[in-house]
């Protein structure tokens, strides 16, 4: 079975309230979403969140990406199983532009096509594609097939009344993990520490994300006044030209690095393995170019002795949230989860499924075809603002 048809939409979803880190602050999300069909009229979806912030991509940028990568030669393979399915994922070409030294640029696409291949496959093969994370996983020695995860909670920049009514509404739904956003100009961060500490209590696992928010010669002097209130990490800390300043601030402080913006790539990867700058590694599926992707970073972490969390893009649909929950399934030793957050955040929801995680964060693993969600038309009409159609055969 072959594909016969790509489309793809550029989609605005709408956001419940305002999402502010110190690198952003948005009202809606821009992302990418393609659908692909195959020959027998089985329809697939697959989700990328480009962020030029993070990896310089737009989604304006992964159309014309898509327009430059042939990519109906590409598709043209007859597939008939997983083996034939995942070697034709492994096997795609993105047109990367000259510069792109990372590697990174072209991974929301990457990972938009990917995933609409596998759904749609895995609906061809009424299988789930746990079925492919737990094929590639077991061959790196990642595999853990669990019936439940636990996502954290996440606090974001806020006015104070505000973040008193997420910290106790986080607390009384029984997280045991919370996620906070720091480095806000003109915000006494150690102060808001101590006021979310004694909201969250004691036994809350507390980590920080910066979001590149300091200067290279600050970052010690912010660590220290974090240290009394008992952070387990804290994410990327500088901007990415700067993160050489972490091996030496990872071994004078017993608070772990997590690297996001600067972990985008094999390429970033070793980087960070070879000059000891951070503890984790947060691996987003969209950043990362997807599933097969994430996983070999995961196995670098693991090898390298480092940990690693599956996080996710603010604004992500039930798509990428399925996607994640597959992976979370089915992939071994995540220090942290993040993702479906759906109608949390979202101010109008893409798939007929709602997956938001439950009280205390936790979720199911997904038993459906596919990624096991379907596609709402009419909110597709209303969220598409843009949409490039690819005859393939």
């Amino acid at each position: 079975m072959r594909v016969r048809q790509l489309k793809a939409y550029r989609l605005h979803l709408p956001l419940r309230r305002p999402i502010r880190h110190a690198s952003a602050v948005r009202t809606q999300s821009e992302n990418l979403l393609i659908g692909c069909t195959l020959e027998d009229g089985t329809v697939g979806w697959g989700e990328g969140v480009p962020r030029n912030y993070v990896t310089g991509e737009s989604v304006s940028g992964a159309l014309q990406q898509l327009e430059l990568s042939n990519i109906g030669q590409q598709l043209f393979q007859d597939c008939g199983s997983w083996e034939d399915v995942i070697h034709l994922c492994e096997h795609l070409e993105i047109f990367r532009p000259p510069g792109d030294s990372r590697g990174c640029y072209g991974n929301a696409l990457r990972c938009a096509l990917e995933l609409s291949l596998l759904d749609a496959y895995g609906r061809l093969f009424e299988q789930s594609v746990s079925e492919v994370i737990v094929r590639t996983a077991s061959n790196l020695n990642l595999q853990k097939t669990q019936q439940q995860v636990r996502y954290s909670g996440v606090i974001t920049a806020a006015a104070p009344g505000s973040e008193l009514c997420s910290a106790l509404k986080i607390r009384a739904y029984g997280f045991a993990q919370c996620k906070i956003k720091v480095g806000m100009p003109g915000v006494d961060d150690a102060d808001r520490l101590t006021q979310l500490r004694r909201w969250l209590g004691s036994r809350m696992d507390l980590r920080l994300d910066a979001n590149e928010a300091w200067k290279a010669e600050e970052v010690k002097s912010r660590l220290q006044s974090f240290l009394l209130h008992r952070i387990s990490a804290i994410e990327q800390p500088v901007a990415h030209q700067d993160v050489d300043v972490l091996t030496e601030v990872r071994r004078e402080f017993p608070i772990r690095l997590m690297l996001d913006e600067s972990l985008t790539s094999s390429l970033d990867a070793s980087m960070a393995i070879r000059k000891g700058t951070c503890d984790l590694f947060n691996i987003r599926l969209s950043k990362c170019g997807g599933i097969f992707n994430s996983l070999r970073l995961a196995a670098m972490a693991r090898d390298a002795g480092l940990g690693y969390q599956l996080g996710c893009h603010p604004g992500e649909s039930g798509i990428l949230s399925a996607a994640g929950r597959h992976f979370a399934t089915n992939v071994a030793n995540l220090t942290y989860l993040e993702g479906s957050y759906d109608r949390h955040v979202l101010g109008r929801s893409l798939t007929k499924e709602d997956i938001t995680f439950g009280y205390g964060g936790r979720a199911p693993a997904l038993l459906g075809h596919g990624l096991g969600v379907v596609v709402k038309p009419d909110a597709l009409r209303k969220m598409a603002v843009a949409c490039q159609t690819y005859q393939l055969n």
